[in-house]
């Protein structure tokens, strides 16, 4: 599912929420409801003072309070509303969920090492990341078709989920979406539209997009 989006010039801004106190201690949060830490509020609003600049459209947010409170930050400098949708929440991980690396490897080892070699594995028993992709990029897709011709859509939501919905919609083969990497907190993707479908302009960025100039223009 890469959109074919047909030449219109809009952009996805895809941000991740800011720094939790279980992104420090190194817990799977999944879609447990963990909410910023105070360093996590100042992340957001300092990324959201940069990314008013790029002046969205719309915004677009899951409805965990971590992603909420970063979103909110954007708002408040916009005044745009904010559409909160279920769909964009991060990777169920089951009995992952709250425990450390350390702590899942020593409870789950084979599974641990089967995920880290890239196989399709339900992490604590919850969601394929493909099952992910089918959940979060359809709602970044249908909030997409609402903007206009090279509007700009700012998609709140977390670093695993962020992850599966661009290797969906590069329509990149999902063994080679761990090599996008992750997501710093409060850092952001660009995707634009092009005449083949959507590309990747910036990756793991924390300053606004610059154009391309050269030859891959």
């Amino acid at each position: 599912m890469n959109g074919k989006p047909g030449g219109r010039g809009r952009r996805l801004v895809l941000w991740r929420h800011g720094q939790t106190a279980w992104n420090l201690e190194g817990r799977f949060q999944g879609t447990t409801d963990i909410p910023l830490t105070e360093i996590g509020v100042a992340q957001a609003r300092r990324a959201a003072r940069l990314l008013a600049g790029l002046q969205p459209y719309a915004i677009v947010s899951s409805d965990l309070q971590r992603a909420a409170a970063t979103a909110a930050e954007l708002a408040s400098i916009t005044g745009l509303d904010i559409s909160y949708d279920e769909g964009l929440r991060e990777t169920f991980a089951g009995v992952w969920q709250g425990l450390t690396h350390q702590e899942i490897n020593e409870r789950f080892g084979d599974e641990y090492a089967a995920w880290k070699r890239g196989e399709p594995i339900r992490r604590g028993g919850g969601e394929l990341e493909t099952e992910v992709a089918d959940r979060v990029a359809p709602v970044v897709l249908r909030a997409a078709e609402k903007l206009p011709d090279s509007g700009t859509l700012v998609v709140v939501s977390h670093g695993g989920a962020i992850r599966t919905a661009i290797g969906r919609l590069l329509g990149l083969d999902p063994y080679t979406w761990e090599s996008l990497g992750g997501l710093s907190n409060c850092c952001w993707s660009v995707l634009g539209e092009g005449a083949r479908g959507w590309r990747l302009l910036e990756h793991n960025a924390g300053s606004l997009p610059e154009p391309v100039l050269g030859d891959d223009n």
